[in-house]
C-alpha cells in the first residue's frame, strides 16, 4: 500500500476526509547520457510524490534505484532498456492507489486508434500511461477512460518542451497535468 495524504474540504472534523495521492509520472529518460541528469524541477516533483510511475526507457538500472530513492516507484521497461532493466521490471504493470486503477506501458503503438487500443488492451483500469514518442498526449473516451504520455524530462525530440506530468488522484477521481520543466 502506498502512502496518502489524507485532506477535508469540511469543517475539519473528518466527515469529507478522502485520500489524495500525488503520483509524479515520467518516462523516456534515456539515462545516464553524457553529463546530463533530470532537471531539478523534476526532481523537486518526485521527491514530493507519494508514487512516482516511469513509463520505460530508463536505460540503466541504476536510474530506477535513483527513483526509489525518492519514492515507491511502479516502472516498465522499454525498448532501448539494458539487460538488466528488462529483467528487474515488466512490460506492462498496473498501479491501484487512491481508488484508481492506472494501466503502464512503453509503447502504445501509433497514433491513430490509440486511445481505443489501449482501452482494449487494459479494459479493466481508469486510465493508461504510456512513453515511447517523447511527446506528451492527454486524451479520454466518452465513458471518462483516459490515456497520458509524460513526454521526457531530458530529451525532447519532436515535443517543443522537455515535460512530465503529475496526477492527483481523490475517492477515485483523477487529474493529469502536463509539467513543463524549461
Amino acid at each position: 500500500m502506498h502512502a496518502v495524504r489524507c485532506v477535508s474540504d469540511g469543517d475539519g472534523r473528518g466527515s469529507n476526509w478522502a485520500p489524495t495521492v500525488q503520483i509524479a509520472i515520467i518516462a523516456d529518460t534515456h539515462l545516464p547520457k553524457g553529463g546530463r541528469g533530470l532537471p531539478a524541477t523534476c526532481v523537486r516533483r518526485l521527491r514530493a510524490a507519494d508514487l512516482i510511475i516511469h513509463a520505460g526507457d530508463f536505460t540503466q538500472l541504476t536510474v530506477l534505484r535513483e527513483l526509489e530513492s525518492h519514492a515507491p516507484v511502479i516502472a516498465v521497461h522499454g525498448n532501448v532498456d539494458d539487460e538488466d532493466v528488462q529483467a528487474a521490471l515488466p512490460e506492462r504493470a498496473v498501479a491501484k492507489t487512491g481508488g484508481a486503477s492506472i494501466g503502464v506501458v512503453h509503447d502504445a503503438g501509433p497514433a491513430p486508434g490509440r486511445l481505443a487500443r489501449l482501452r482494449r488492451q487494459f479494459p479493466r483500469e481508469d486510465a493508461v500511461i504510456f512513453g515511447h514518442s517523447h511527446v506528451p498526449v492527454h486524451e479520454r473516451d466518452s465513458e471518462g477512460f483516459q490515456i497520458f504520455n509524460p513526454g521526457s524530462p531530458t530529451e525532447r525530440r519532436r515535443a517543443p518542451s522537455h515535460t512530465m506530468g503529475v496526477l492527483v488522484i481523490r475517492g477515485g477521481q483523477m487529474r493529469f497535468e502536463l509539467v513543463v520543466l524549461d
